[in-house]
């Protein structure tokens, strides 16, 4: 009895576990729709780009190795060394930040967190808003907040590219605030178009380095797909003859 409550424990902690991992994301039903396509290489190239330039100064990704993002994505070991690899790192070491650990927590407040695992803790679409979704704000610490993440401790570091906005806020009947629009302050390098393009393919980026083993399940999976389809079809042509004998006999 005591095994069967165990199991049937397990069983319900395992089917909750996404519940609250959407719970902890917080609410998505204002964002918008992003489509993450894992087979577009082009795509996820441009992402791991902008992750290096942008990102690995002060985040991780120590569960993903140089060379594992060079055959996965289609980009040559020397292009890797020479271009995506600022410190003496390795082509077999993992993607690990430029900022040391202690110096990050001092200038930050808290030290930026590994970002192996976010594409699979935070979904695209979460995420996706997340990068698009800065704001100038006077009255943080780094000048930047968010309205996906409020009172987030990470400064804008994409405004070269996207701009400087302000954000407008209204009061619902609750009394509660509401983000209602931006506004622009200053244009950045990219129309708004491209930013949220370049956005959804770093977002891409992340989610593949989350779970980098799907893009060849997904490959196999058509495999299999189709050779238990032909399967199925020399059964059903097997069963008939068979039948046929049998009817025959009789």
């Amino acid at each position: 009895m005591r095994n069967v409550m165990k199991k049937t424990c397990i069983a319900l902690l395992c089917a909750f576990l996404p519940l609250s991992a959407q719970a902890a994301g917080g609410g998505s039903a204002n964002l918008e729709h992003v489509e993450i396509r894992l087979n577009d290489t082009h795509s996820l190239q441009n992402g791991a780009k902008i992750f290096v330039n942008y990102c690995l100064g002060c985040h991780s990704a120590d569960y993903m190795r140089y060379n594992r993002l060079s055959a996965d994505l289609d980009i040559p070991e020397e292009i890797v060394l020479r271009d995506m690899i600022s410190s003496d790192a390795k082509i077999g070491d993992p993607m690990t930040a430029v900022m040391p650990v202690k110096k990050s927590a001092e200038w930050f407040g808290v030290t930026p967190p590994d970002l192996s695992l976010t594409g699979r803790l935070r979904d695209a679409k979460w995420l996706y808003n997340y990068f698009i979704s800065f704001y100038v704000d006077p009255d943080s610490v780094s000048g930047w907040n968010n309205t996906v993440f409020e009172n987030v401790a990470m400064p804008h570091v994409l405004a070269d590219l996207q701009g400087r906005r302000t954000a407008v806020f209204t009061t619902d009947e609750d009394g509660q605030k509401k983000f209602d629009r931006f506004e622009v302050q200053t244009e950045g390098q990219m129309s708004d178009e491209e930013f949220k393009s370049a956005m959804k393919d770093l977002t891409g980026f992340l989610v593949y380095v989350g779970e980098p083993v799907k893009l060849k399940r997904v490959k196999y999976g058509i495999y299999v797909m189709l050779f238990l389809f032909v399967l199925a079809f020399l059964s059903w042509m097997l069963k008939t003859e068979y039948w046929r004998d049998i009817k025959s006999s009789h």
